[in-house]
């Protein structure tokens, strides 16, 4: 009995070296390998993403999360909102608008992406028949429609989410589930080409799989 304890405490002593034969090491090389595996982005070095927002007080980190996100995996973004000029975010955060959304032509791009923040309230673009249309003409057109926050109320009232799984920020639940959705209550849920996020916390995970859907195909 007590050769075989020496035995152990031996076997134990040589695997402290890397090179002892018959022992389990760590294998950090592979760890390294999965951890990138698991963190790559998908290519969206040939897709058009269209980021629609409040002419103010969007939400900052739902807007600039995503877009760097987008812009890193080699995506073109074009920022989209009542009219051309600058707008500001609830947090102070500044962005240039590239387009009013009544000029979109729908056919430039693979995505569409509605931004959150407490001026789709104030401004109630989930009345506003620009974006409304914008919505539709992304549906019908098959694009890979994102919405985060609130801004899931704009896809909701032109009527694309009737039958859908979607999330939403809390406050935007009622107006969801009486256009028809699913409220699934997730941080970010995907029913096919149509992607919703439930507010900045998820802002990442949206951006993630906003690209996976276009990675698969969609919206082409």
């Amino acid at each position: 009995m007590i050769i075989k304890y020496i035995a152990v405490i031996a076997s134990m002593v040589l695997c402290t070296s890397a090179s002892a034969p018959g022992c389990i090491t760590e294998d950090n090389d592979t760890d390294d390998t999965n951890d990138n595996e698991a963190h790559k982005m998908a290519d969206l070095s040939n897709k058009t993403i269209l980021m629609v927002i409040a002419p103010s007080d969007f939400r900052d980190e739902e807007l600039f999360v995503p877009k760097d996100f987008f812009e890193k995996n080699g995506a073109e973004v074009v920022i989209a909102s009542e009219k051309k000029g600058t707008a500001k975010g609830m947090l102070g955060g500044t962005v240039s608008v590239d387009l009013s959304v009544s000029e979109v032509d729908i056919s430039d791009y693979d995505a569409v992406v509605f931004i959150g923040g407490s001026g789709v309230e104030s401004h109630k673009l989930y009345e506003n028949g620009a974006y409304l249309k914008l919505a539709a003409d992304a549906d019908s057109s098959g694009k890979v429609i994102g919405a985060i926050c609130l801004g899931p109320m704009v896809p909701a009232s032109a009527g694309i989410l009737e039958g859908k799984d979607a999330t939403v920020f809390e406050s935007g639940i009622s107006h969801i589930t009486v256009k028809g959705a699913k409220y699934t209550g997730a941080e970010v849920t995907r029913d096919g080409r149509i992607i919703t996020g439930e507010g900045p916390h998820a802002a990442e995970e949206f951006a993630r799989t906003v690209s996976e859907a276009l990675a698969l195909g969609l919206g082409d």
